[in-house]
């Protein structure tokens, strides 16, 4: 019984290890690419803008299971990008924790793009058009003017891509599998412990997995700038 309890526990710190490396990588890529977008899509006026923001939100709305096929379809080895860098590099992206990356990206994604592109809509151009008849480059001007206006919607974004990416399962299962110690996050791992019949370890998992929800939003409420300026 202790024997199968250390065990127990071995494995669950595995899975948290991973899903905490898969959950930051993910948030690490969204601060780039959905801060990016959200700026752009803030700023720039084009014709389809409306039907870009939409196309963009999707992976909130569907099916992880169906955003998984999709990127299936695109990184298999079969699939155009996954075919595409077998060939060229020898990099077979399908079931390794890089797959599992990409999963958590594109699912957690439209958390920072929404809140990126909101908050950078609220900043005032004229304090931009200022900066630039100053001299200062467009790139200064983004981060020297309008990402410290925008941080506070920004940061809530990343907060809540990165408590997406802890719990993502469907998307992550499709593409990434479940190899214990390679690609079995919490998630996975919790189903699987229950399917096995692991009632012990599937309760041990899923109050680990709670403890670590906690404290991501015990650790959001206390970052957010509102709450910091309101105690000062």
């Amino acid at each position: 019984m202790q024997r199968h309890r250390t065990r127990t526990m071995h494995e669950a710190w595995i899975a948290l290890a991973l899903t905490l490396k898969v959950a930051g990588w993910a948030t690490a890529l969204n601060l780039v690419l959905g801060v990016g977008v959200g700026y752009a899509m803030a700023r720039w006026r084009f014709p389809g803008r409306e039907l870009a923001d939409a196309l963009l939100t999707l992976p909130m709305v569907m099916p992880p299971t169906v955003l998984g096929y999709y990127m299936l379809v695109l990184i298999g080895t079969h699939g155009p990008i996954g075919a595409w860098l077998l060939q060229t590099f020898g990099i077979r992206l399908i079931f390794t924790w890089q797959a599992a990356v990409i999963a958590a990206t594109v699912v957690s994604f439209p958390l920072v793009f929404k809140a990126a592109r909101a908050s950078f809509e609220t900043v005032d151009p004229q304090l931009e058009d200022a900066a630039r008849l100053l001299g200062i480059s467009e790139a200064a001007v983004f981060f020297r003017v309008s990402l410290p206006l925008a941080w506070r919607g920004v940061l809530a974004g990343l907060l809540l891509s990165f408590a997406r990416a802890l719990g993502e399962f469907g998307a992550t299962l499709m593409v990434a599998g479940s190899i214990p110690g390679k690609t079995q996050t919490l998630s996975i791992a919790v189903y699987e412990a229950v399917q096995a019949g692991q009632d012990d370890t599937a309760n041990f998992l899923v109050a680990v997995t709670s403890l670590v929800c906690i404290s991501v939003l015990l650790s959001a409420g206390r970052l957010v700038p509102g709450r910091v300026a309101a105690r000062a």
